[in-house]
């Protein structure tokens, strides 16, 4: 019955063109890398789809630093943090990533995990406790949703964006710890939440903010610290989360927080105290990765990585205003493509990727129904030809809209 089951539910994906498979790459995480089958002479192809944002993945001083890690400390921790895992490589990148948010969060102390969706968890299932209320924003990562509903807490979810309803939700709430939970930067849309505002309503309902700063950390502010620098803002009343393995372009997260709720969440959290803690290597490697975040070539990669946006949205608006899809209001490394249907969002795709380009079609239920697109991500290992490509490849996919992308009749042939 089981196997009759699943069948059943694979091919009603199919139908929807919902079916996931996966891809392999052969070579490493880069704007040029080759993708085929394990077996198979791999096809070269432009990609737009990793969260590299800073092109740091495959940089050849944090691979140095990488294997240094690994000579030094071996190449596994051995034991979860709290028995014998917990190695001097993470204790210094926990110190340095205290520092980097202590003129935002006072008395900031920093935890690091081995992945941003084992943070979440953590985050969310050891403060939200009984008699705790969490008010979550309606597009918050899969991470964070799942954190909530593993939480002893109330559950309440606000729509996207709107302060309005929250500061409702907050107003009628009578719960002793109301828990503002949401993205910075929103996974599929690329947009923004109001973190100014979020603040104002967490001081006036005497409310806390869990902040997943997953595709900001290292990409926003001056100097790459994230959302809470970009904007300015500074609040004892901020669970911050950021991801490691994105800008960073190594592996894992960490949460910066007043130390007495990190004191808390290594005495409560059941992700962090029954997982191994990640190798020894890996914390090493992300010291070298935050030398360069917050160093000249940190701050011109993020420079490089703002004029290539600029570029894709003068472009590609003109070619989503041309072919009736809509490009998403967003001004960081996440760009939207989105097209509606499903199937169509697949034949984009495979499209482009049949003109050498790699970009994911983004589906439900990772974003409403009829909202099916492409998420197209930059980094700053990309250049500005590679994006002229991509649009170029954009308006051959659309008929009529060569002259558009700057291209000729002759070229779109």
């Amino acid at each position: 019955m089981l196997l009759e089951h699943l069948t059943r539910a694979a091919a009603e994906r199919e139908a929807q063109s919902l079916t996931r498979r996966r891809r392999i790459a052969h070579t490493a995480c880069a704007p040029h890398q080759s993708v085929g089958a394990i077996d198979a002479t791999p096809t070269p192809l432009l990609t737009f789809c990793s969260n590299d944002y800073l092109g740091l993945a495959n940089h050849p001083s944090i691979a140095n630093a990488l294997a240094e890690g690994a000579y030094r400390y071996g190449a596994g921790s051995g034991a979860s943090h709290l028995v014998s895992g917990h190695s001097l490589a993470h204790a210094q990148l926990e110190h340095v990533l205290a520092r980097w948010m202590a003129p935002f969060i006072p008395q900031a102390q920093a935890l690091y995990f081995c992945t941003g969706y084992m943070a979440n968890l953590a985050v969310l299932t050891s403060l939200g406790t009984a008699g705790a209320t969490l008010f979550c924003e309606t597009l918050n990562h899969a991470s964070l949703i799942d954190g909530a509903r593993l939480a002893r807490a109330d559950v309440q979810r606000y729509p996207h964006g709107d302060t309005g309803a929250l500061d409702a939700l907050l107003a009628a709430s009578q719960s002793a710890l109301k828990l503002i939970v949401t993205d910075s930067v929103f996974s599929m849309d690329g947009d923004m939440a109001s973190m100014a505002a979020l603040l104002a309503l967490a001081e006036r309902h005497d409310a806390w903010i869990i902040v997943d700063d997953a595709h900001g950390f290292g990409v926003l502010g001056e100097n790459g610290r994230g959302v809470l620098e970009h904007l300015g803002l500074a609040s004892e009343r901020f669970v911050y989360i950021g991801t490691l393995g994105k800008a960073a372009g190594v592996a894992g997260a960490f949460v910066a927080a007043h130390a007495t709720i990190v004191e808390h969440l290594i005495n409560t959290a059941r992700p962090y105290i029954y997982t191994t803690a990640a190798p020894p290597a890996v914390a090493h490697a992300l010291l070298t990765s935050l030398d360069i975040i917050d160093g000249e070539e940190g701050g011109s990669r993020r420079a490089h990585l703002a004029d290539l946006i600029a570029q894709l949205r003068d472009g590609l608006g003109r070619l989503a205003a041309q072919a009736g899809w809509t490009l998403g209001d967003s001004e960081t490394a996440i760009q939207p493509l989105i097209v509606g249907d499903n199937a169509a969002a697949l034949a984009l795709s495979a499209a482009l990727e049949a003109d050498g380009i790699r970009v994911g079609a983004i589906r439900p239920p990772t974003v409403p129904a009829g909202t099916a697109r492409l998420r197209i991500t930059l980094s700053a290992s990309h250049t500005a030809e590679d994006v002229q490509r991509l649009l170029d490849a954009v308006a051959r996919a659309v008929p009529g809209a060569s002259d558009i992308a700057g291209i000729s009749d002759r070229e779109a042939v």
